[in-house]
């Protein structure tokens, strides 16, 4: 078992941190961008964070900002300028110092953005998450700047963050000691009576000890009728339970996910049986990990595995058809889905997960994150692939 010493002793900081280490990773951000700017004709980058996708801000200004919406202008040459809607993001801004400036924004009159871009007299402005900024800032966009091309650059900025450095990596390493500790806690507290919620509300309080920023998590508890996950509810735990869980932290910007079921109490043949189902397609999914696979190639290698055994059909969008996906500083980045021809290359991260119902328990939930390596995949999390079950409370 992982203690909550050993996984904050894995969780803190490495000799990645520090300034110097800071500075570098800030100059290969630059290069990476300012090449694929380079292919793309693009003349300056306008990263847009709403609330909900803050993820291309983060990159650029290394910042958790809180405002609803944000705004980093990368140009080809010359100063990154940071925007907030809230004032109380600017002092972080300015601490991180990956932005040359930080200032206000008003949506209703964005002329400190939009003054600043006319000043780089841009041909063609590459703007990530275009496809998300409000009517009202697009207009203003292209009034201010009536001569200028405007066009997404939302794929160019996941491509680049796709190949994690060693900084990034650094960061994600320590999300998995948290989440191992995470899991630890979810399978310490199982017993029959216990509600849904108090499961997710022991796992908070574990990671968050450990400073994650957030967690994403699902949950669902029940027998062979559980077909799939949701937020806790205040269902009760019984006896013979198969309780399923994706747990995933925030931690210094990074999210990595695992995903485990466990059982209240000892666990059925139909339960042991889904779980060698399950195991059977992550390790093919892994086998298939190279550098220059696709998407579609994870997939299909996991696929695969429940067609040979009869269960095929449970891996179509019936069911669940998503077989895992990327991660970083978005929680939900490539698909790994079949018909997904995205190349993975060398230190890209993601999930490897064939979550899906089948008859033999119900909805089952297992999986790791790997890095693509040079020559296969390392698995990022230390917690054993089994299934989890406890005996806490429950009769023999």
């Amino acid at each position: 078992m992982t203690t909550v010493s050993d996984a904050a002793t894995s969780a803190s900081a490495t000799a990645s941190d520090g300034p110097e280490a800071d500075a570098a990773e800030r100059t290969l951000r630059h290069g990476k961008v300012r090449a694929a700017m380079a292919e793309n004709g693009l003349d300056a980058v306008l990263a847009y964070g709403p609330g909900w996708r803050r993820e291309n801000v983060r990159y650029f200004a290394d910042a958790r900002v809180t405002g609803s919406s944000s705004f980093v202008l990368f140009p080809a040459s010359g100063e990154v300028a940071a925007f907030s809607t809230r004032r109380s993001d600017l002092p972080e801004l300015r601490r991180r110092g990956w932005v040359d400036s930080a200032d206000t924004l008003d949506v209703w009159d964005p002329a400190p953005l939009t003054d600043r871009l006319r000043d780089l007299r841009p041909r063609r402005i590459g703007v990530a998450h275009y496809e998300l900024l409000p009517a009202m800032l697009a207009e203003a966009l292209r009034t201010a700047l009536p001569g200028t091309e405007f066009v997404s650059a939302t794929s160019l900025l996941d491509g680049v963050r796709m190949v994690k450095s060693d900084w990034e990596l650094a960061r994600m390493r320590r999300s998995a000691a948290v989440c191992a500790a995470g899991w630890d806690a979810f399978v310490d507290v199982l017993e029959p009576g216990l509600p849904e919620y108090r499961i997710v509300a022991e796992v908070e309080a574990r990671i968050k000890e450990l400073g994650a920023e957030d967690n994403f998590m699902l949950i669902a508890s029940g027998k062979d009728e559980v077909r799939g996950m949701t937020a806790p509810t205040p269902r009760v735990l019984q006896a013979g339970d198969m309780v399923r869980t994706e747990l995933t932290p925030q931690m210094d910007g990074y999210w990595l996910q695992i995903c485990r079921s466990a059982v209240v109490g000892k666990p059925s043949e139909g339960q042991y049986r889904s779980f060698d189902l399950f195991n059977e397609a992550v390790e093919a999914g892994m086998a298939a990990v190279r550098p220059g696979v696709t998407a579609h190639d994870v997939a299909k290698a996991q696929n695969d595995v429940f067609r040979a055994h009869g269960y095929g059909e449970y891996c179509t969008s019936q069911y669940t058809r998503v077989r895992g996906h990327g991660h970083g500083l978005h929680l939900d980045e490539t698909p790994i889905i079949e018909g997904n021809e995205t190349v993975l290359p060398e230190n890209a991260v993601f999930i490897i997960h064939p979550n899906t119902f089948t008859p033999l328990a119900g909805y089952h939930v297992l999986g790791d994150p790997v890095r693509v390596t040079a020559d296969g995949c390392e698995v990022l999390i230390s917690t054993e692939r089994k299934l989890f079950h406890s005996e806490k409370g429950v009769s023999a």
